[in-house]
């Protein structure tokens, strides 16, 4: 963290004294950038690919708090959760731009520490940051990533292309980074009535971590390559479980079948979630946050999937008439209905 007793101010560098400082250190090693930083734009290459873009805008108050979130771990989780969205099209994400709005609140030092997060997954995940951009902000502070990747056109895997019959299946495990969430919240309030009170988060790790540093799975992407597994159809989970199915279903035009009991929920997640008065599934369904993928896969390739240690198979797609249920742990049908995050209606994770 930085200390601010030394810290500097940034109008003591200017617009473009801040971004050469702080893309000093970038190197580029991913071979589809011609040129990245230092000109008016950058420069790709992807010969024969089909190009990938997504962007994502993080907003202070609104997607995330100050009060527990490190600046570091900030900028780590902004380049995840949009190259996350690279990684459910079934693409290698390659390069990100990455801009940020900031008020006179923040002194060089804490923008210096969102950049080196941000650089972090950057280095880790093998992708180019070629571009971006600073502006002062009235209040508080905002975050935009574009992420870019390519993919072969016939391995692009789209939320319209689930089939009857294929299964239903999803990587790691669900509701973590949501009940990590009320751990933090429920931290900052008994913060905010006691200071004196240090937060207690002790052996809470992977539930924090799911939150404040989540990562986007690339070695999914990369195990399909491996075992030739080819989704029909596929989405990362930030919005919760239940929402992500029904983007893939209503995009596919079919239903599906969801079992209850093959929802994949850490140990740690479960019990935390009772300790809240929470039910874990419900934490999975709407949660959101994971960032997981969810796919769809013919059953032919059942052998493919079944022994991967990472991967569970939750359902099944049906017929568009039969509806998407949910088969309870008892045996009871239910509807599936989304009620996970909705940006414009604030915090309500």
């Amino acid at each position: 963290m930085f200390d601010n007793k030394d810290k500097t101010e940034i109008n003591e560098l200017g617009e473009f004294g801040l971004i050469a400082h702080l893309t000093k250190t970038v190197e580029l090693t991913e071979p589809s950038t011609v040129k990245g930083i230092g000109d008016d734009a950058a420069v790709l290459d992807f010969s024969d690919k089909k190009t990938l873009i997504s962007t994502d805008l993080l907003l202070e108050g609104i997607h995330f708090d100050l009060r527990y979130v490190p600046l570091k771990h900030l900028g780590y989780k902004a380049v995840q959760v949009n190259l996350s969205d690279i990684y459910a099209m079934n693409g290698k994400a390659s390069q990100i731009t990455f801009s940020i709005g900031l008020s006179s609140k923040f002194p060089l030092e804490a923008v210096e520490e969102i950049y080196e997060g941000a650089l972090i997954a950057c280095k880790k995940y093998n992708v180019d940051l070629i571009g971006g951009d600073t502006s002062a902000s009235a209040q508080g502070l905002v975050i935009s990533v574009t992420s870019i990747g390519y993919a072969e056109a016939a391995k692009i895997a789209y939320r319209s292309g689930a089939k009857e019959g294929d299964l239903l299946c999803v990587s790691g495990d669900l509701g973590g980074a949501y009940v990590g969430l009320q751990l933090l919240e429920r931290e900052k309030q008994i913060f905010l009535e006691n200071p004196q009170i240090q937060p207690d988060l002790e052996g809470k790790d992977y539930i924090v971590e799911r939150q404040l540093k989540p990562e986007a799975r690339k070695d999914v992407v990369e195990l399909f390559e491996i075992y030739g597994i080819q989704p029909h159809a596929m989405i990362d989970v930030s919005d919760g479980l239940a929402s992500e199915i029904l983007h893939i279903c209503n995009a596919s035009k079919v239903g599906c079948k969801l079992y209850e009991d093959k929802i994949p929920i850490d140990p740690m997640t479960y019990d935390t979630a009772r300790e809240f008065g929470l039910d874990p599934t419900v934490c999975a369904l709407n949660g959101g946050e994971d960032y997981e993928l969810l796919f769809t896969v013919p059953q032919e390739q059942y052998d493919k999937v079944k022994n991967q240690l990472d991967i569970t198979i939750i359902g099944y797609i049906t017929e568009e008439a039969a509806g998407c249920e949910m088969i309870s742990k008892s045996g009871n049908v239910h509807p599936i209905k989304a009620q996970g995050w909705n940006a414009f209606k604030g915090a309500d994770r």
